[in-house]
């Protein structure tokens, strides 16, 4: 018995110190586990950073052509003449900045926030202005022909003497804007809401695209729209022409024309 307890107790130890290394060797294993966790999270945050900061763009910068200030915040500044050619603007904050007399060729500002902003005399031609919010903003006397406009939100835009051939309004938000003396042939305006927009004035020499568009109360006094695309008389119907406005064939002159003058709030 004596032997056996012996052999019991070395057992037991030997199971004890078996146990203890086991829970060594798992506190450690775990450790490592723990500490390569944690190695893969910060690495994963750094990646993260790394890659938000890129994405940003780079906003200290000074304004060059080709520079990359997308996302970037440049609200209340004044870059008038700034030269911008072909910048990625993409997302960037322009509100209520001064960007009057700016080069914006071929600069892409699709996204971008122009509340309130000065783009009197700017160059932009090609430039892609896609989706951006543009409400009562200047584009007096822009040279912005082929420039893209489409989806973008420009209520109250003023576009007077703008050279905007074949420019691309698709689907975009046009109420209330001014387009005196803009140049707008072969200009796209399918799906765009045009309602009290104000087209008399305008210079249209060619087909204009109108397909789908929404003219309740547009301003096409004196126009010569004969040339013009997709138009349907009940668009007519909505708008307000003159004796003097030129129709595509088979569309009729409204009776209600002219209309009462507009009402500028």
């Amino acid at each position: 018995m004596k032997k056996r307890g012996t052999r019991m107790r070395s057992w037991r130890g030997r199971n004890a110190g078996g146990a203890a290394l086991n829970w060594f060797a798992a506190r450690d294993r775990g450790v490592v586990a723990g500490l390569s966790g944690l190695a893969l999270a910060v690495t994963i945050l750094l990646a993260s950073g790394a890659h938000n900061s890129a994405r940003a763009g780079d906003c200290g910068s000074v304004a060059s052509p080709g520079l990359d200030w997308s996302e970037c915040s440049k609200n209340n500044i004044m870059l008038q003449g700034a030269d911008l050619h072909g910048a990625n603007l993409v997302g960037a904050h322009f509100d209520s900045t001064d960007l009057s007399n700016a080069n914006l060729t071929l600069a892409n500002l699709e996204k971008a926030t122009l509340v309130r902003t000065w783009l009197k005399n700017a160059r932009a031609e090609a430039a892609n202005f896609s989706r951006i919010e543009a409400y009562r903003s200047d584009f007096t006397n822009v040279l912005a022909n082929g420039a893209r406009f489409a989806s973008a939100e420009l209520q109250r835009a003023e576009f007077s003497g703008a050279q905007l051939t074949n420019a691309d309004f698709q689907k975009a938000e046009l109420g209330r804007a001014d387009f005196d003396k803009a140049v707008l042939t072969g200009s796209n305006f399918s799906l765009a809401n045009l309602s009290r927009a104000a087209l008399s004035g305008a210079t249209i020499k060619g087909p204009v695209a109108f397909s789908g568009a929404f003219m309740y109360l547009t301003r096409i006094e004196g126009l010569d729209l004969s040339a013009a695309t997709g138009l349907e008389q009940q668009q007519i119907n909505l708008a307000c022409g003159d004796q003097a406005t030129k129709l595509p064939a088979g569309l009729k002159t409204p009776e209600g024309w002219p209309c009462p003058p507009d009402d500028k709030d």
